[in-house]
Parts: C-alpha cells; structure tokens; sequence
C-alpha cells in the first residue's frame, strides 16, 4: 500500500510545485538604468518645527517633472545610511541651486526616531516616511540605502547602493552634466 501512494503522490506533488510556480503573483523588477521610474505620490514627513513643517502636505515625483531627483531610500537604523548623511545634506544644498532635487524615503516605523534625527543632522532636503517600503520594492531596492538619480526625463541615470560620498569631485561633475539643459541620458 505504501508503494501504491507514493506513485500517485509524487507526481501530485510535482504538478502542484509547477502550478505554484506558473501561477504565483510575480514580484516586481528592479528599474534599469535607460528606464522610466515609478511615480509616487506619498505623505510628506514634517517633524515639529522641522524644515518642511510649512511645506506640502504631500511628496510626489511628478511635481519634480524636468528636474533631476536624487531619490534616497534610507533608514535611522542602517549604520551607512547614518555614515553617509553628513555628505548627502552638504551635496543637497551644493546641487539645490542647479535645480536638483534631492528626496529622502525613510523605511523607519518610529516617527519620533526619524523626528530625532533630521533634527540632529539638520536636514533640509523633504522628506517622506514609508515604512512599508512599498516604494523601495518597487524601485528593486534589496539593502539601505540605496539611491536613484533620476534624469530630467524620469529616467533611472544611475543606482547607487550602499553609501557614498555624495560631495566627491566626480559625483559632482555627474550631477552637474546630468542637470544642465541639452543634456540627455542614453536609454536601453
């Protein structure tokens, strides 16, 4: 009898795992360089006081439309999100009057940690909170930070994972390329 059920079970087995994996839903793919991005439209965070506490109620990508977006997926409690903070506020006030835009995305549940911090670092740049990380899927981020610089298109011009120094001489000179008027990325 056993030998029995295991000649109907095995291939009851093997047809549910071909129909598990034919029909599953599919997760989202990771944007590429050359290609549009995903819009968003998400609530702006504004700690007390904070510099966006007078601004607008909400944060989306089409109000940006013919500027470039530095657009960074972050987190209080990621040791390279925290390293690189210093750098990516001084690169947002250098690039501001390019007409550059830079966005944080905050994946952190405790609005008061984020609260804290953005009053430590004293950062200027909006700033939305999802924790969810919703957004950050659907973009194709795996780690944090994770940054896209999005081109005056809305096309991904390049994708940055970990932390980097945003002020570095080359960063710059990219940022400034990809900011000045004519200038069009490659697309795949």
């Amino acid at each position: 009898m056993g030998k029995k059920l295991l000649v109907y079970a095995v291939p009851m087995i093997v047809v549910g795992v071909v129909a598990w994996l034919t029909l599953r839903p599919k997760g989202a793919q990771a944007v590429q360089v050359g290609e549009s991005v995903p819009g968003f439209s998400l609530p702006l965070f504004s700690p007390p006081g904070g510099p966006n506490a007078a601004g607008p109620a909400a944060l989306s990508l089409a109000d940006y439309r013919g500027r470039v977006v530095v657009l960074n997926f972050w987190a209080t409690w990621c040791p390279p999100c925290v390293a690189e903070t210093p750098s990516l506020e001084e690169f947002a006030e250098q690039v501001r009057p390019l007409g550059v835009a830079v966005i944080g995305v905050s994946v952190d549940e405790d609005p008061a940690a984020l609260s804290a911090f953005i009053a430590k670092y004293h950062l200027t740049y909006p700033m939305a909170r999802e924790p969810s990380r919703s957004l950050a899927a659907r973009y194709g981020t795996l780690q944090f930070p994770e940054t896209y610089i999005i081109d005056r298109r809305g096309r991904l011009a390049e994708k940055i994972i970990s932390n980097t120094d945003w002020v570095d001489a080359r960063m710059l000179a990219f940022i400034r390329d990809l900011a000045q008027p004519g200038v069009q990325q490659a697309s795949n």
